[in-house]
């Protein structure tokens, strides 16, 4: 067998014997399983219920960033994409740009931090594709994963269905993810520590899905946060959201970053977290449900949908009086893929 070298070269990608070590040295040694393919396209089992599927890219840069890395996140994003549709995930693809100069113990660490993210919610990885372009065309490593879903959940879950009356829940500190990766490009000088929220959240969904048989929403809050997903919610349902400012979940070091900066945490990066619209009648049953689990101990309720200001995100600030939300712009800052 071909030995790696410290880097990966440009035949790397070249479809000859060193693609097939750089394959089997790397990605089939950490994502080995019994439907990882070798062939054109993997043959698998037919999920019981509808299935659920979607893709994502991940250009993040830096690629490794204080509580996670790309591989992990790629996992992450795909993984709770499905779970927001109520789908137990079971199968994922992946897809390499690698660029040329890229260590290989960087490669095999993404790999395998891809492997552990995967196995944690019960998903198998089982094709992929590699390509390795030169020193400049890509930003070390871009990933594009997709996945399939087992749709286990009884109701259609949609944006769509937020109601008045519905309370506004997020499962944890917001920002969190924007902030590491921000504060991991060393542009500003500040000194504060602060990782990734980045988890696979299958479990904490499911365990939504059992105490709350009628919710109505759950978003991850990536790309954009918090505060974008509840424009998006109150546009889809036609309805407005009103938000209590101190009941906003904010991680000290995240808010004082946030304050030096000019940022809102409400749009900053989460992938850790999720927006939950849920019949008030059914709230506290998901937060007792969700606050014994690791990746949603600060689950809480921040505000309510109305019908009062449709398509408007209003918040009650700390000293009683009201304002609008602003509406994310074209530009989200600081962007981080």
């Amino acid at each position: 067998m071909e030995t790696l070298p410290e880097q990966i070269t440009l035949a790397h990608g070249a479809g000859g014997k060193q693609t097939s070590a750089l394959i089997h040295q790397i990605f089939e040694r950490h994502f080995k399983n019994t439907l990882l393919t070798a062939d054109d396209a993997a043959v698998l089992p037919r999920p019981e219920h509808q299935i659920a599927m979607s893709t994502d890219g991940f250009v993040v840069s830096p690629a490794f960033f204080p509580g996670g890395n790309i591989g992990e996140l790629s996992i992450c994003g795909t993984v709770n994409d499905l779970s927001c549709m109520g789908a137990k995930p079971l199968y994922l693809t992946c897809s390499f740009i690698i660029e040329e100069g890229l260590e290989v113990e960087r490669l095999d660490q993404i790999a395998a931090s891809m492997a552990e993210t995967a196995e944690k919610v019960g998903a198998v990885l089982v094709a992929g594709d590699t390509k390795v372009v030169g020193k400049g065309q890509a930003d070390q490593v871009f990933i594009t994963t997709t996945g399939v879903g087992d749709v286990v959940s009884q109701n259609p879950l949609s944006g769509a269905k937020a109601a008045p009356g519905d309370a506004v829940l997020v499962t944890g500190d917001v920002g969190r993810h924007g902030c590491a990766v921000l504060l991991s490009r060393d542009e500003y000088g500040i000194d504060a520590q602060v990782e990734s929220d980045c988890a696979p959240l299958w479990k904490p969904v499911s365990a939504a899905l059992k105490a709350a048989p009628d919710l109505h929403v759950i978003r991850d809050a990536t790309r954009g946060g918090v505060g974008t997903v509840l424009y998006e919610i109150a546009h889809q349902s036609h309805t407005g959201i009103r938000l209590k400012a101190d009941a906003i979940p904010v991680d000290p070091s995240v808010a004082g970053v946030c304050g030096m900066l000019g940022l809102e945490p409400l749009y900053l990066a989460c992938e850790g977290r999720m927006v939950m619209i849920v019949p008030q009648e059914e709230a506290q049953a998901v937060i007792d449900a969700l606050a014994v689990l690791p990746d949603t101990q600060g689950i809480c309720q921040i505000g309510e949908v109305t019908a009062e200001e449709p398509e408007r995100v209003v918040m009650e600030t700390e000293i009683g009086t009201q304002t609008y939300l602003p509406e994310p712009g074209t530009e989200l800052l600081p962007r981080i893929c």
